[in-house]
């Protein structure tokens, strides 16, 4: 190519990815018109990139910037010649284009390959392809969608989310590793193909791995862990959620060789136990985020043993681990300042997060001194924490004034008291957005009157609370138009039968 000619994808990314892999694969120029027309509108439009990134060799032809016409390359100068009467090619420069280009999502880009093959070019060059999220389209990405993507793309890809695409294995994600190994961020999340096979490729070829999602991979093994440690280095962000052969061995491997870890979630890697925490404790002390959901057998001296450890941590979920006592609240107290969040539903990928649904040994004692050492918390959940009273929604109102969501859920020992404290706090009068008392059978209208003064709330669920009246929503809607309230009220009278004992007709649910 003449010095003089417009080189796409410029820059440092370039440099990165050979020639050939500078263009995608191009729509066959037969039948490009029937399938503009096929894909143009309506929800078949989605389909329209596999066709441009997976089609069959068979079917079309790789276009290359020297291989427009069969038998006649072209510099980009002829592309871009008078020939093509766009108006838009004549008046800008090809580098503007291409960073037009940049903006679109995966059908845009599709369709815009199919305009001419001067855009061909631009909507396919491998700068404009980064970012690639195929979950729209799992039902129909098979492995040869993905191996195409990792040629084409080679160095420039960083960041690939193959989330519920169950189609893929091992063999696909072994040529993607070989070809894209400045990939950072990948989402293998419901893969249910992949083995530790797809781990060794990722550890081999993929050193500048940071973001690894395996969520559901539940072939994946202490094997995986142990490849992940020698060649993903860098990795800071790693999901086992629901791989239930990890074991204590495994995080071990991990943690030794992964030490700038940030978030490690685990949801429902039942075999873990107090001593994989304690690995996570000697190891892992930039750790910010740590999920340990439905990890039932860990108790509280482990809990202990990661505060202690980790002084950083942020997010901490311990839902259904059903062991904890009051003094995994206490060791959080007093050693992890830095928590924001405090939810006990299941565990979001929220910063600064603390989860334990389920927990019911946990007291208003703890809570307490959460709170008086805990003053940024902005979410709670105390779902089914059925030993708390409204003593903790008082030392919340006092010492948590940046509070927006609480859940006190199946609480039934909480009263119009703590409600009255809550709404007359600074998080009630200025932060309060969501407030959940679902089961809370000692709140009455009363309450409902407290809250008139949380005048930001926007959702307010009280199913099953059999002490609250219609007319009492009625009258606090009235104050807070906005707000919206989900409550249930069983019928006056039972349902008649219509039409036979298998046909029953339910008014009882109501949502306001």
């Amino acid at each position: 190519m003449a010095a003089s000619e417009p080189t796409l994808g410029t820059g440092r990314d370039a440099q990165l990815a050979s020639p050939g892999q500078r263009a995608l694969p191009a729509p066959c120029d037969s039948g490009l018109r029937a399938r503009s027309r096929l894909f143009g509108h309506g929800t078949a439009a989605f389909k329209l990139p596999l066709l441009c990134l997976g089609m069959r060799a068979t079917s079309c032809r790789l276009l290359k910037s020297t291989d427009l016409v069969s038998g006649s390359p072209l510099t980009l100068p002829e592309v871009f010649s008078n020939n093509d009467e766009g108006l838009i090619n004549k008046k800008l420069p090809k580098e503007l284009l291409l960073r037009i280009f940049s903006f679109l999502d995966i059908v845009t880009l599709c369709r815009c390959a199919q305009i001419s093959k001067a855009w061909n070019i631009l909507a396919l060059d491998g700068s404009n392809w980064q970012r690639i999220d195929l979950f729209n389209f799992q039902t129909d990405v098979e492995g040869r969608v993905v191996e195409n993507i990792s040629k084409r793309c080679g160095g420039f890809l960083r960041k690939l989310s193959l989330r519920g695409c169950i189609g893929v294995g091992d063999s696909s994600l072994k040529t993607f590793a070989q070809n894209c190994r400045n990939i950072e961020h990948l989402n293998l999340n419901g893969c249910t193909k992949i083995t530790d096979s797809t781990c060794y490729s990722l550890s081999r070829f993929c050193s500048k791995l940071k973001h690894l999602d395996l969520t559901s991979c539940v072939s994946i093994t202490n094997s995986s862990l142990k490849g992940i440690s020698e060649g993903c280095r860098n990795l800071e962000y790693l999901n086992l959620s629901w791989c239930d052969q990890i074991t204590k061995d495994g995080i071990e491997a991990l943690v030794r060789g992964c030490r700038g870890l940030k978030a490690l979630l685990l949801r429902g890697c039942t075999q873990l136990e107090d001593e994989a925490l304690k690995h996570i404790q000697n190891y892992c002390h930039e750790l910010v985020s740590l999920n340990l959901q439905s990890c039932s057998r860990v108790t509280d001296e482990g809990v202990v043993q990661i505060c202690r450890g980790c002084h950083r941590l942020q997010a901490l979920c311990l839902s259904g681990c059903s062991h904890l006592t009051d003094a995994s609240l206490t060791a959080l107290a007093l050693n992890c300042p830095r928590l924001h969040h405090y939810l006990f539903l299941p565990c979001a990928s929220h910063p600064r997060i603390l989860e334990a649904a389920r927990c019911s040994h946990l007291t208003d004692a703890g809570f307490t001194l959460l709170a008086r050492n805990c003053h940024d918390l902005e979410k709670m959940d105390l779902e089914e924490c059925v030993l708390i009273t409204d003593s903790t929604l008082i030392q919340l109102s006092v010492h948590c004034p940046k509070l927006q969501a609480l859940s006190l859920s199946h609480c039934e020992l909480i009263t119009d008291d703590g409600i009255l404290h809550l709404s007359n706090s600074t998080c009630g009068h200025e932060r309060l957005r969501v407030l959940e008392l679902d089961n809370c059978l000692l709140i009455t209208d009363v309450a409902l009157e407290h809250l008139e003064n949380c005048r930001g709330l926007e959702r307010l669920e009280l199913y099953d609370c059999q002490q609250v009246t219609r007319a009492g929503i009625k009258r606090m809607r009235a104050q807070l138009p906005h707000v919206k309230v989900h409550a249930y009220f069983a019928p006056v009278t039972p349902p008649t039968a219509v039409g036979g004992s298998g046909q029953r007709l339910c008014r009882c649910c109501v949502i306001l």
